[in-house]
């Protein structure tokens, strides 16, 4: 149960809705519509042990699970209805090991957020479109929208005024949590008058909230880059591409990308971002020969920074924005000719030692990490076995 969610509106539900739900139950779902958009959520149906809430319960939170404002927890009573305050909310059930009733129903959809202010968060800066018909209609003239930092101007056309605010300059501050690391800047309007002044000046904080985790999911790639749309809660673009060496000089630009059984493949993940103070690391690799269902039929060669498969290795990357490393090819066997491959990937402060990025192997399982971190799922490929034969392999 629970997940990431990207459509526009759908329904969420307790597991088995509208049978009953099970014990020990806990899901995190993770609603993130378009940029600018806020979501709004209606619950239509509750039963569920009632009481203090403490053993069953709902929670909605304005934004990541573990950073974000608690917007309300209840079991029973009336049904509410929740607005977030950006294109992002996040959803938690929890049973416990005792009663178990119908649960929830609960419909959410996407509403604008109003098109005064409007924020993209791309991978090397913020891009924040002010309105002048706003400006104009509070009494302020667009020649007075600065940031602190004086030699980053904006660009002013007839109808807006547009900042391009980098995640490493213009006075951009950085802040980090468990969920994400912020970037944060403020847009000053000042009023006009030399002498005197009758209105108070505006600030717009605008913020780009990082999602520390991604999944890139490939099929044995070879040169699609990933694309990921990036939002007011924005991920970090990343991509995974092969190269045919261990110097990692030429990347592997056929596709499809025809490979021998147990070939090394060299691949490069490779984060594009303009902040320098980040580090990237490989944190869990699984394969299948389904790249909707990496759950049935899995193999992983990584999980949790712990290698799993013996040809695993990394290696020494230049730079802090790359993640290198390897593994010998593989087929699963009988009728599974194609092998599909999911990463997820770390992004942490460079120099924090206390991060999972240099702690490496955790024998640990992670608490809610399927479902309370965000996950990029993209699928490029594809690899065949050359010679177009599917003999059988091994994991």
């Amino acid at each position: 149960c629970g997940g990431s969610i990207s459509d526009s509106s759908g329904v969420l539900q307790s597991p088995n809705y509208p049978g009953s739900y099970p014990n020990d139950a806990d899901c995190v779902w993770e609603i993130q519509v378009e940029n600018n958009f806020r979501v709004t959520l209606t619950f239509r149906d509750i039963e569920m042990q009632s009481g203090t809430c403490q053993q069953d319960y709902i929670e909605v939170y304005d934004g990541p699970l573990h950073s974000s404002p608690l917007l309300g927890r209840f079991c029973s009573g009336s049904f509410p209805t929740y607005v977030s305050s950006s294109n992002m909310m996040s959803v938690r059930f929890h049973s416990d090991s005792r009663y178990s009733f119908r649960g929830f129903q609960a419909h959410y959809s996407s509403i604008p957020a109003g098109h005064n202010t409007t924020i993209q968060c791309l991978p090397d800066y913020m891009h924040v479109v002010v309105s002048r018909d706003y400006l104009q209609s509070q009494g302020y003239s667009a020649h007075g929208v600065t940031l602190d930092d004086s030699r980053c101007r904006p660009t002013v056309t007839s109808q807006e005024v547009v900042f391009n605010i980098p995640y490493n300059g213009c006075g951009t501050t950085q802040e980090e949590n468990d969920d994400t690391i912020n970037y944060s800047n403020t847009i000053r309007v000042a009023s006009s008058g030399y002498v005197i002044k009758r209105k108070k000046n505006i600030n717009l904080h605008v913020s780009c909230r990082m999602l520390r985790k991604s999944w890139q999911q490939v099929m044995y790639a070879a040169e699609d880059t990933v694309d990921v749309n990036e939002y007011q809660f924005g991920r970090y673009d990343m991509n995974i591409t092969f190269y045919d060496s261990p110097a990692f000089l030429r990347q592997v630009r056929s596709s499809p990308y025809f490979i021998d059984l147990n070939q090394n493949l060299y691949l490069q993940a490779c984060l594009r971002n303009s902040d320098p103070n980040l580090k990237v690391a490989v944190d869990t690799c699984v394969a299948s020969p389904d790249p909707h269902d990496f759950n049935t039929l899995a193999y992983y060669l990584v999980r949790n920074r712990c290698p799993r498969d013996p040809s695993y290795a990394t290696y020494y990357s230049p730079s802090s924005h790359f993640a290198r490393f390897k593994f010998n090819a593989f087929e699963f066997m009988s009728r599974h000719p194609s092998v599909y491959l999911k990463c997820q990937m770390l992004v942490c402060r460079l120099g924090d030692y206390s991060s999972r990025c240099y702690r490496g192997c955790s024998t640990r399982a992670k608490r809610d990490a399927s479902s309370a971190e965000e996950k990029v799922d993209v699928v490029v490929g594809p690899l065949q076995l050359r010679g177009g034969g599917a003999p059988s392999g091994s994991t």
